[in-house]
């Protein structure tokens, strides 16, 4: 069950922070509930995580894989743009959740 918390709270938060940005500075009441709402389901269904996996584990995988999705939202939703960079720097992302999941010990299997 931690994996699906785990994905919960990815989801979750990458909502959340995708409506920061159209709640212009929490000035539109919709996306700002969805601001709050989202970032403590998040945040909830983070702790359930830690019930059987590791803080560092757990961390690591919501933060990389929320920055990722969170730049992917950018682009569709919001138009914005990534340059080689950025894509180097994800694929290096993505790269470091496969080997803590496929070979890292801390990881419970």
């Amino acid at each position: 069950m931690g994996y699906v918390y785990l994905i919960c709270a990815i989801i979750s938060e990458v909502t959340a922070t995708s409506a920061l940005k159209a709640s212009e500075e929490f000035s539109k009441p919709i996306p700002s509930i969805i601001v709050i709402v989202g970032y403590s389901a998040s945040f909830y269904l983070l702790t359930l995580c830690l019930r059987t996996m590791s803080l560092g584990v757990t961390y690591a995988m919501w933060s990389g894989l929320g920055v990722i999705l969170v730049a992917m939202v950018g682009v569709v939703l919001y138009g914005e743009r990534l340059d080689l960079a950025a894509g180097v720097g994800m694929a290096l992302i993505i790269g470091g959740v496969v080997i803590l999941n496929t070979m890292s010990k801390a990881v419970v299997h």
